[in-house]
């Protein structure tokens, strides 16, 4: 999950409600609006907003969720899906292929700009910004 470490200055992002697709979001994953509704962000496409809220079932196109905006001077903690043992600090990695939840090791295309590592195993924490 991508949780907010530190913003420039200090603010509180708010919470905004927005409509999202047939997704089952989970608090913190990365999300992107796409056709007008929230989707999840993969791969080499970068977040503009983290959920708010977890539901265990898929909610119905156009149903209203609370996020946060990313915004660029936000630093967000989150996971490595896979070992990163290439990832130097100030690589751009992508983000996890479908869960919206994770960063990967993968630098071709990166979105996440990586600014402190803690380990080298899969499930090592990082902190990134986009």
């Amino acid at each position: 999950m991508f949780r907010i470490h530190t913003v420039d200055g200090g603010y509180v992002p708010g919470i905004e409600y927005l409509p999202c697709g047939a997704i089952t979001p989970k608090v913190g994953m990365a999300l992107v609006q796409t056709g007008g509704n929230l989707g999840i962000a993969t791969g080499t496409t970068a977040p503009t907003y983290i959920s708010m809220c977890e539901r265990e079932t898929a909610c119905t196109a156009g149903e209203e969720i609370p996020v946060i905006r990313v915004s660029k001077g936000m630093i967000l903690e989150t996971d490595f899906s896979a070992a990163p043992t290439s990832v130097n600090l100030g690589d751009k990695v992508t983000l996890h292929a479908s869960n919206g939840m994770e960063v990967t090791a993968t630098t071709t295309s990166g979105v996440a700009e990586v600014v402190y590592i803690d380990g080298t195993t899969a499930g090592s924490m990082c902190r990134v910004r986009f």
